[in-house]
């Protein structure tokens, strides 16, 4: 039996003016953005670590496909028990809950640097399972509460709120790994024991997480969507009748798909760019921490230009350009001219990797809309949370194909820049075929 709320609760829960004058919504948007920016720092300080620098090559190889794994590994089995639990209890708990557990994760990522020459990388992998495992809960609390706090009219702009935020946080918190992990480390370390030097940065992370857990518990209390309902191992995946929609629905079917191999080439991107800085171009941490910021700059930027085109072009015009681009784009980087080495080098790849991410935005946003606009109303949200598990499921796989490809380089002799060729060709057959059903209805 559903345990629908009345009008009168929701009212007395939502806010009664904008979203920016609300502090409850004011402590979920710091929150959201501490939340973001303490995972792509910490994640990009070990893929950073991960990567062995030249001088120390046979240090263990390059481990970024592991990480991206063990970092993903916890969406794929346990986002559907978090969404669950974010229906039965109250949201604000659950968020709360996630928050001070994300103290607990950073002091065991310290102790986890500072024991690195002993446990190697086996306690990083670890903590970096346990933080996916906090972010997977703290999500559905995150993106469910905001249609329970805030007035209808209010959606639209606080969800843009929430991204513009997210954004930065993620072009920040990348940003700064770079130069944090060269302020506290000295060139040429081998690779645990650049790894112990991290426990300083430590504090960076656990400070954020205590100011993200505090700023948690301005959000007001909001009452449970659905305290009776009784969890089913069917949550855990794709639940019967979204299974039997994606049957009956081959253009719904085909946009999932296509928004996997989106997700799966962005999770090589992020590996190949520091591949590509910090092995081939042989630029600092904090160099190659940019160029991965700025892939977040140009899809900020792609959303926004999808905006305004999409009042002028079809979704399918906007594929095109997007999915063109990105082959395009990554053929460009591909390109390693042999004694002159990599074509574009640091400057050129630059502008490149910003143009890569907005046509990026370009193929994702209509795939992302078709999917949210498409499922009928009482399947929507089921849709969102299996689309979010696939969409993981295809980072998990990116980890694997880059190791892979990792094995495959390194036995050839083959630049790095190879990785982007290869993500060119297999864009290619999406961009040469896919296109969106125009009739959504």
């Amino acid at each position: 039996m559903e345990n629908p709320r009345s009008a009168m609760e929701l009212e007395d829960e939502t806010s009664a003016g904008p979203p920016l004058t609300d502090r409850g919504f004011l402590g979920f948007l710091a929150t959201q953005f501490c939340g973001a920016f303490n995972d792509n720092l910490f994640k990009q300080l070990l893929l950073l670590l991960a990567i062995p620098a030249a001088a120390t090559a046979g240090d263990g190889g390059d481990l970024q496909g592991q990480a991206t794994i063990v970092f993903g590994l916890p969406f794929v089995l346990f986002a559907g028990i978090a969404g669950f639990l974010a229906d039965k209890i109250n949201k604000r708990a659950i968020i709360v809950a996630s928050k001070v557990a994300e103290i607990g994760v950073m002091m065991l990522g310290l102790a986890a640097f500072w024991f690195a020459p002993v446990l190697g990388f086996t306690g990083l992998w670890v903590v970096l399972f346990l933080m996916g495992l906090q972010s997977t809960f703290f999500g559905p609390g995150k993106y469910g509460i905001l249609p329970e706090m805030l007035a209808p009219k209010d959606l639209d702009r606080a969800n843009g709120w929430v991204l513009m935020t997210t954004f930065i946080a993620i072009i920040v918190g990348t940003a700064v790994a770079g130069p944090l992990k060269d302020s506290v480390i000295e060139p040429g370390l081998p690779r645990m024991e650049a790894a112990q030097g991290l426990w300083l940065a430590s504090f960076a992370c656990i400070g954020i997480a205590v100011v993200g857990t505090g700023t948690s518990l301005l959000i007001r209390p909001i009452k449970a969507a659905d305290p009776d309902s009784r969890f089913k191992w069917a949550s855990a995946g794709i639940r019967g009748e979204v299974g039997a929609l994606l049957k009956r629905d081959r253009a719904l079917l085909s946009a999932l798909l296509a928004s996997c191999v989106f997700w799966l080439i962005s999770g090589l991107t992020l590996q190949a760019v520091n591949s590509l800085g910090k092995t081939q171009l042989q630029v600092s941490d904090a160099r190659t921490s940019l160029l991965v910021a700025l892939i977040s700059v140009g899809i900020a930027v792609g959303g926004g230009v999808a905006g305004a085109l999409g009042r002028r072009l079809s979704p399918n015009h906007l594929l095109r350009i997007g999915t063109g681009g990105v082959v395009l784009l990554c053929g460009l980087l591909a390109v390693t001219i042999p004694g002159r080495g990599h074509l574009l080098g640091f400057g050129g790849s630059v502008p490149v990797l910003i143009l890569l991410g907005a046509a990026a935005a370009l193929f994702a946003i209509p795939i992302q809309v078709f999917l949210q606009a498409r499922p009928p109303e009482h399947l929507k949200g089921r849709m969102i949370a299996v689309m979010n598990q696939a969409n993981f499921l295809a980072i998990v796989i990116s980890g694997i194909v880059y190791i892979v490809l990792d094995r495959l380089i390194s036995s050839q002799d083959w630049p790095r820049s190879a990785l982007f060729a290869f993500m060119a060709v297999c864009f290619l057959p999406v961009a040469i075929w896919f296109r969106l059903d125009d009739n959504q209805g």
